[in-house]
């Protein structure tokens, strides 16, 4: 394993934790939320502080397909503001799309946003591949309606194991090789069938 993928590994087991504490309370506009100090990628700049800033990849070692960008942004100020845009250096510029039942991506004063996971608001990078690799640290520009840019250095991880519900919902799709397909054995019966009483963790990942 490489020292890349070994550190990568180490901060992944150490801000897992705090990634879903930050998420349960994301919502909330108590100062006992703002106080949080997770022991990961963090940054303030006035006030605007972002927490679990982290760049999470397709499961497994392949990084090519859709990445997104996961935080958790919160405004101490007595304004509101927006969220503009988010890039990654190297990777571009990510899609941002507000959460569900919002039509923009807001921090209220004294509150938060949630980026990634279930309902939230999202940032996609279409394919950062060659920008993007897991185990490194890539530095992240968010930009906000009035503190501007805020630079931040986050981990980036493949959506598996704590992360597996905060990847991309967009997996690639494997092309077979040339001449490769499935033999007539190899279909599925007409006894077996997907259970229809299948769990929430059995389906995609970024659900």
């Amino acid at each position: 394993m490489s020292s890349s993928l070994r550190r990568g590994a180490l901060a992944a087991s150490a801000i897992a934790f705090s990634i879903a504490s930050l998420a349960a309370c994301g919502a909330g506009n108590s100062s006992q939320t703002l106080e949080v100090q997770p022991d990961n990628a963090a940054t303030s700049v006035g006030d605007i502080k972002i927490q679990n800033a982290l760049v999470i990849t397709q499961p497994g070692t392949d990084t090519s397909g859709p990445s997104v960008i996961s935080a958790t942004v919160f405004n101490s100020g007595r304004s509101a503001q927006t969220l503009d845009s988010i890039s990654v250096e190297g990777g571009g510029s990510a899609k941002l799309s507000p959460a569900k039942g919002s039509d923009k991506l807001s921090i209220p004063a004294g509150g938060s946003l949630v980026l990634g996971g279930k309902d939230n608001a999202s940032a996609v990078l279409s394919d950062a591949a060659e920008a993007v690799q897991n185990g490194n640290v890539q530095k992240i520009t968010f930009t906000f309606s009035s503190t501007g840019a805020v630079n931040i250095s986050a981990f980036v991880v493949p959506a598996e194991s704590y992360f597996s519900s905060w990847g991309p919902s967009e997996i690639p799709s494997v092309t077979p090789s040339p001449g490769e397909s499935a033999s007539p054995n190899e279909s599925a019966s007409p006894n077996e069938s997907t259970s229809p009483t299948a769990t929430a963790t059995e389906s995609a990942t970024g659900q």
